[in-house]
């Protein structure tokens, strides 16, 4: 071998210290990972700033600081029903201040009042359905007649108020029906009233208690054994009204002991409750 060959070699070891590292070995580890002062710095970071830390490190990096699970709780509580509502323009959810947002149906025809904690429920089955997210036996939902099959112009189309509260409670009775051995449902007509509101419009309001009884020992051979204890006590508040020929009812339900102590909240969303002409 020549002494010119012999001074332009390389070893293999020398070329592959000399050689850059791949360019996406350096993407994968960013600079307060890789050892050395920026590791160093980061362990010195006190406890309590370390979050920050991190969160700086992250937007460093491109990216967006973790959020506290309870804080992305009560985040998405809070827009839950205006990112179910969507950007539709025939169903809005308005903010009008203190406890309360309103709920405007355009296309259906109907607004009320509703707790601004609560949150809308898909595929209920009623028209539109909200419930506390903490009591869930709490709820309120709108139903309306079909379009096709009704053409009521009153809701004195249903006999005065007592009667229609006769037909709220037998359609109430008729949807919670039980198939259990030993289920007993008691049930009062507690108030049926009428009014006119600010619209002109006359409606009914009806309240209701239903109670459940059952036994948790229904196939037991001695009668004394198979007593039965309250399974729920509820509070069923329901206004009706008439427009567009169809009858529409407000329903809310709430535990009774819940009714005791938020009557003020209830009656005034049923206060709240209007029925409007569509276009």
């Amino acid at each position: 071998m020549s002494s010119t060959a012999a001074r332009g070699a390389v070893s293999p070891a020398a070329a592959a210290a000399a050689a850059p590292p791949p360019p996406l070995a350096r993407s994968l580890r960013p600079a307060w990972c890789a050892g050395g002062a920026g590791a160093a710095a980061f362990s010195q970071v006190p406890p309590r700033s370390r979050s920050h830390a991190r969160a700086r490190a992250t937007l460093a990096r491109g990216g967006l600081p973790a959020v506290p699970r309870r804080n992305l709780l009560s985040t998405m509580l809070s827009t839950s029903t205006v990112l179910l509502l969507g950007p539709s323009q025939t169903a809005s959810a308005e903010t009008t201040g203190g406890a309360f947002r309103e709920y405007i149906d355009t296309f259906d025809g109907y607004t009320f009042l509703y707790p601004k904690s609560w949150i809308q429920v898909r595929g209920a089955g009623a028209d539109i359905f909200f419930r506390d997210p903490f009591v869930l036996d709490e709820n309120m939902s709108v139903e309306i007649s079909s379009p096709s099959s009704s053409k009521y112009t009153s809701v004195e189309d249903l006999g005065p108020p007592e009667k229609a509260a006769e037909k709220v409670l037998k359609q109430y009775l008729t949807e919670f029906m039980s198939t259990r051995l030993g289920v007993r449902r008691e049930s009062n007509i507690l108030t049926a009233s009428s009014k006119v509101a600010d619209d002109g419009k006359l409606y009914y309001e009806v309240e209701v208690n239903i109670k459940s009884y059952a036994s948790n020992n229904e196939l037991a051979v001695m009668p004394q054994d198979r007593v039965q204890s309250l399974e729920w006590d509820r509070r069923y508040l329901s206004v009706l009204g008439v427009e567009n020929k169809r009858l529409y009812e407000l329903r809310l339900q709430t535990p009774e002991q819940v009714f005791l102590e938020e009557e003020d909240d209830l009656r005034r969303v049923m206060d709240s409750f209007r029925v409007i002409k569509t276009e």
